[in-house]
Formats: structure tokens, C-alpha cells, sequence
């Protein structure tokens, strides 16, 4: 387990700089009063250049996507985002090669994911349903491997049987094959918000049941080697942090979503910023593209 030093004190003007300016161990609220407010903040994704931030808001009407920009060295301007697909939307997260957002969208009970194409401006085109196999089920919680073709995602199984990770092969057209659960990972509890730790096969995702979370890891997806759950000082049972998302521009810093950290905190689920866990790499772990 990934031993972490205690959180430094920092100035309150250090907590509104810029993700690129950061360099913390254990942990600092991201966009204090910008990204991180008095509502509940969900998933947070960092686009290719550092420059944008997507990130998920619970309002009056259910979950938007809101994003901000670096202005002066801070996030700035942040505005809800269209995403043009009826009913809530959240867990956005930005593709590596810079090229997509996904996020999952839909009305209340029927989630399922998308992507959209960004232009040379950051702006996202139209929203393109990332259709699988069955589509009868809720998904949610989608992120890309490095080289765009694997999806790992969370879909609800139904009967009472909540979340779990599934992984599927994704070609350039946005066909999805056949989805594969994540047994190792999958517990009677809900997995849900995966994300790949580099190219071989090592993940992080959130586990809960019912109001607590936390975030685990693993050193390999698929046989679940050293899973553990992240040894931070608010990721406790007894909690909620979760959302796990790296970095796209700092692979070695990556994103968590929490209202169990004492200080500092903006409101009831805040965004932070953490260092990513070093897991060994499992000779391996992936299998071969069928």
C-alpha cells in the first residue's frame, strides 16, 4: 500500500492555482469556489494540454457537466456544459490522445454512454451513443486505455444486483464488442468510476455501498492482483471519496471526488488532487485483442 506523508498547510491563494502548478502528496481542493463550490462536485477529467477542466455539478434539475479554463494561472469561467442528449449528465472524462469527451447521459434510470469530438477550439461536436452489446442496461463511469481501444466501464446488472466494471474492445468508429466483466474486481458491492493506470492493465475505481465510498486499486484488472483500497487519510470506509480520474496532462497526479476530507472544503463533495498510486506492472495482465 502506497505510504503518503500528511498534508501540508498551504495559503488559501495556492488552492486557486492551476493543476499544472500543483504538486501535492496527500492532497488540495481543486479550483477552490470555481470547480470545487457549495454544491456537490462529481468525476473530474483533465483535458490532453491542462488548460480545460470537465467536471460533474449536482443542481435543482440533477447532474450537469460544467467546465472552466485556466485564466491567469487559475480555473476560471466556469459554465455549464451542452452535451445535447435529454436528461442528466456526468462522469465526463477526456480521452488521452485529446481527441473525445465521453461521459454518461440520459434520463433518470437510463444512463448510457457517449462520446463527442473535440475541435481544434476544445469544443465538443455532437454527442455519439458508444452503443454495446444489450444496451438494456445502465452504463456509466467510461474511460479509455492509452491507445483508445479498450473501454472500461460500470454498468447496473438490475434485479437488485447494482454496479459493476465491464471492459469491451472500441474500434475507430465507436463500435463497442462484446463486454467482459470484471469478476476480480466485482464484489457484492457497487464498482463503478474505473480508470487504467498506464498501458498494463492496473486500474483505480470506486467501491460502495450505499452512502460510503472509497477508491481502490489493483495491479491488474483482470486477475485483481493487490487490490487494495488507496491508503489515504479521508479514504476511509466509513466515508465517500471516489471518481477516481488521472491526470491527461500530469499522468503522475490525478483527480478524486470526496466530502470525508476535513480541510480544506468548499462544500458537501468537493474535486481534489492526488498522487497517482504506484502499482507494479503484472507481466501479462492484458489479454491478447481477440
Amino acid at each position: 500500500m502506497m505510504r503518503i506523508t500528511p498534508p501540508l498547510l498551504v495559503l488559501a491563494a495556492s488552492l486557486l492555482s492551476a493543476p499544472v502548478a500543483m504538486a501535492l502528496n496527500e492532497y488540495g481542493i481543486e479550483g477552490m469556489g470555481v470547480v470545487s463550490t457549495r454544491a456537490d462536485e462529481g468525476r473530474a477529467t483533465l483535458s490532453a494540454d491542462g488548460q480545460r477542466i470537465v467536471f460533474a455539478r449536482r443542481g435543482e434539475a440533477g447532474w450537469g457537466l460544467w467546465e472552466a479554463r485556466v485564466v491567469d494561472g487559475r480555473w476560471q469561467q466556469a459554465q455549464a456544459l451542452t452535451v445535447g442528449v435529454a436528461g442528466e449528465a456526468r462522469d465526463p472524462y477526456f480521452s488521452r490522445d485529446g481527441r473525445w469527451l465521453l461521459f454518461a447521459a440520459g434520463r433518470e434510470g437510463r444512463l448510457a454512454l457517449y462520446r463527442a469530438a473535440l475541435g481544434a477550439d476544445g469544443q465538443a461536436g455532437k454527442a455519439q451513443a458508444l452503443a454495446g452489446d444489450g444496451g438494456r442496461q445502465q452504463e456509466r463511469g467510461p474511460a479509455l486505455s492509452a491507445d483508445g481501444r479498450r473501454l472500461l466501464f460500470a454498468r447496473q446488472l438490475g434485479d437488485g444486483r447494482g454496479w459493476d466494471l465491464f471492459v469491451a474492445a472500441l474500434d475507430a468508429q465507436g463500435v463497442r464488442g462484446q463486454a467482459v466483466p470484471l469478476t476480480a474486481l466485482n464484489s457484492a458491492a457497487d464498482e463503478t468510476d474505473g480508470d487504467w493506470l498506464g498501458n498494463d492493465g492496473a486500474v483505480v475505481f470506486s467501491r460502495s455501498t450505499g452512502s460510503t465510498a472509497q477508491v481502490w486499486s489493483s495491479g491488474c484488472a483482470w486477475s485483481g492482483v493487490a487490490l487494495q483500497p488507496l491508503g489515504l487519510s479521508f479514504n476511509q470506509a466509513d466515508g465517500w471519496t471516489g471518481a477516481p480520474v488521472v491526470d491527461t496532462a500530469k499522468p503522475g497526479e490525478m483527480l478524486v471526488a470526496s466530502s470525508a476530507a476535513k480541510a480544506p472544503r468548499a462544500g458537501g463533495v468537493d474535486v481534489y488532487r492526488l498522487a497517482v498510486p504506484k502499482v507494479a506492472a503484472v507481466p501479462g495482465c492484458v489479454p491478447a485483442a481477440r
